[in-house]
């Protein structure tokens, strides 16, 4: 039990300063919420027949996991490799895997307070998640939202491990509106020229954003394609981190 304290006493930590930062609940709640209700009252995107939240809502959902597993777990996490943050808390009890493990856990647990947020507004907006058959669209949105967690922290934790902090933060926010316009997240991917549209297929993004658009928005299955594509992000990503990464 012993050896189990520095871990949660990181993820308390980690979990307050990741709340506490004006900029952090910006790109994590507030930016979700704003296009959530924006885009869902507005009708400026045609998303097709039906309420426009149906297909909003399932596509802020995959956007809030992506901003808080690549953009701010990497940012984060370069600014501490620069300041030294993360070579002096590696010497310590607590141990490179276990501070490593109390990241994702923080990302989980935002993630967590992200779908708190979003999920009321959604219903407040007139969203029917899986028409009516809420439990089985939430299983397997929860499936593909972990394994688009390990996929975006891997490469938010590859560019933290590779760049300079200030070279990261460009970069991760670079990608970030990259993967927003071509992850069929506000703009549905049909609306997009052909070899764009089978080019964004290849990505993350658009992969989380079919899960989830099928499982809370259709109440279909999951696609194979979108699994595929998100099991091979998360283990390439999460391979390509682990061997380019440097503590200092």
């Amino acid at each position: 039990m012993s050896a189990f304290r520095p871990f949660v006493a990181q993820v308390e930590a980690e979990a307050y300063m990741t709340l506490r930062r004006g900029e952090t609940l910006l790109l994590t709640v507030g930016i979700p919420v704003a296009f959530l209700a924006f885009f869902s009252t507005s009708h400026v995107v045609p998303t097709g027949p039906g309420p426009a939240v149906s297909f909003f809502a399932p596509g802020i959902l995959a956007l809030a996991v992506m901003s808080t597993a690549m953009v701010s777990l990497g940012i984060a996490t370069g600014f501490e490799r620069g300041y030294g943050v993360l070579k002096r808390l590696g010497a310590t009890p607590l141990g490179r895997p276990r501070l490593l493990g109390a990241k994702v856990t923080t990302v989980f647990f935002v993630e967590v307070v992200q779908a708190a947020v979003l999920v009321p507004v959604g219903y407040a907006l007139g969203w029917q998640p899986g028409h009516g058959h809420p439990g089985l669209a939430a299983a397997g949105a929860l499936g593909a939202a972990v394994l688009a967690t390990v996929a975006f922290g891997g490469i938010g934790l590859l560019l933290a491990g590779v760049l300079r902090a200030e070279v990261n933060l460009a970069a991760a926010n670079g990608l970030y509106l990259v993967l927003l316009l071509l992850g069929g997240m506000i703009v549905p991917l049909d609306k997009l020229p052909g070899p764009l549209a089978a080019a964004a297929r290849a990505l993350p993004a658009a992969a989380l954003s079919d899960a989830m658009h099928a499982a809370l928005g259709l109440g279909r299955a999951v696609p194979a394609e979108a699994w595929v594509t998100l099991g091979a992000w998360a283990i390439g990503a999460s391979a390509l981190a682990a061997l380019s990464f440097r503590w200092e």
